[in-house]
């Protein structure tokens, strides 16, 4: 749903613009709270693996493909605030390394892909888990309704953008029905991805998954034939949940990612993903404009001067990973040093008033 530079006009591009600039503003200081030591260089995983998977285009219909927009699994696995600014990150390299949404537009992407994605899928996987028992299935179910909706959701934001700034004249109701039901469909993708994902977290490492903290429900034992709650084990041996490695994970997500996007993205779909067929079919893209770096060396994800498919599209995927796992942890290590600060002033200002 990368949406290009000419879709939406000038004035409601610049406003995009600063209510994303607002959005990743309000996301740097939410995520002080939620990046523990460990989670920021997960966080930066996180952004590489949506980066990878966003390179695997599926088919959703005829002629047409899908991709993760990440905002759901961002959101669940590091925390909503740190997920804007998961996707966000993701966006700026696609758009700046491989002309992948247009520069002008990148307020209206982010506000598409990161802002409206991680608002309604953490609104609706924290409204069910208040519903739900508090399981790791839960937690996966959860993940999976709020992936499904967060996708259409993201559709109907674009049709909102294109009814105050479309560069054509499409009617608005055949721009809203095309893409809620392609996305509806993309949506189910998103949503069996999303919840893959995080139920493969959980089952190693639920201490990892912000969306689960405080929800394992305890063991249930049949007695007298009634299911009560097992007392607690005791475990003096364990290592503790905080003191335990990340490393494993980090170094397994990392291959993971690298596979997909070196490898595995080679036999993604070619056809045009759910905006550009809408855009296509409706007449969306009569205006549309070559991106500024249409002469990147990695412009539509290919290494420029290499002349095999697989291998140029290969090697573009792996710097692509290396670039946001890069930047990403970078951004969210001095997010993290800041929460760090502000902890230790704020102990200081305490111990000065006590004494």
């Amino acid at each position: 749903m990368h949406v290009p530079d000419g879709f939406i006009d000038a004035p409601v591009s610049i406003a995009a613009g600063v209510a994303a600039a607002g959005a990743v503003a309000v996301s740097l200081r939410g995520a002080r709270r939620e990046l523990e030591e460990k989670a920021a260089p997960l966080a930066g995983l996180v952004a590489a693996f949506i980066f990878a998977v966003q390179m695997l285009n599926f088919p959703v219909a005829a002629g047409t493909s899908g991709h993760l927009l990440g905002g759901a699994l961002a959101a669940i696995l590091v925390g909503p605030y740190t997920g804007v600014l998961c996707v966000s990150v993701v966006l700026l390299m696609q758009g700046v390394l491989f002309a992948d949404g247009g520069l002008t537009a990148l307020g209206v992407n982010v506000m598409n892909m990161a802002v409206v994605t991680v608002v309604v899928a953490y609104a609706v996987f924290r409204g069910l888990l208040k519903l739900l028992p508090g399981t790791r299935r839960s937690v996966t179910v959860a993940a999976f309704a709020g992936a499904l909706l967060s996708v259409p959701g993201a559709a109907v934001m674009f049709t909102l953008l294109y009814a105050l700034g479309g560069t054509t004249d499409v009617p608005l109701g055949k721009v809203f029905t095309a893409m809620v039901g392609v996305h509806v469909l993309i949506g189910i993708g998103e949503a069996v991805i999303t919840a893959a994902t995080v139920g493969a977290v959980l089952a190693v490492r639920p201490d990892l998954v912000h969306g689960a903290r405080g929800l394992a429900a305890p063991l249930k034992l049949r007695v007298g034939g009634e299911l009560v709650d097992a007392a607690p084990a005791a475990a003096p041996a364990a290592v503790p949940a905080a003191a335990r490695s990340t490393k494993p994970v980090w170094i397994t997500g990392l291959v993971t990612a690298l596979v997909l996007a070196g490898v595995v993205s080679f036999y993604a779909s070619a056809s045009p993903d759910g905006l550009e067929k809408v855009a296509a079919d409706k007449g969306i893209d009569q205006n549309v404009k070559e991106h500024a770096s249409a002469g990147s060396p990695l412009a539509d994800y290919s290494v420029k001067d290499v002349g095999d498919a697989r291998l140029s599209g290969g090697l573009a995927g792996v710097i692509g990973v290396g670039a946001t796992v890069a930047v990403g942890t970078g951004i969210f290590w001095t997010v993290r040093r800041r929460r760090a600060e502000d902890l230790t002033a704020a102990s200081t200002a305490t111990a000065n008033s006590a004494g």
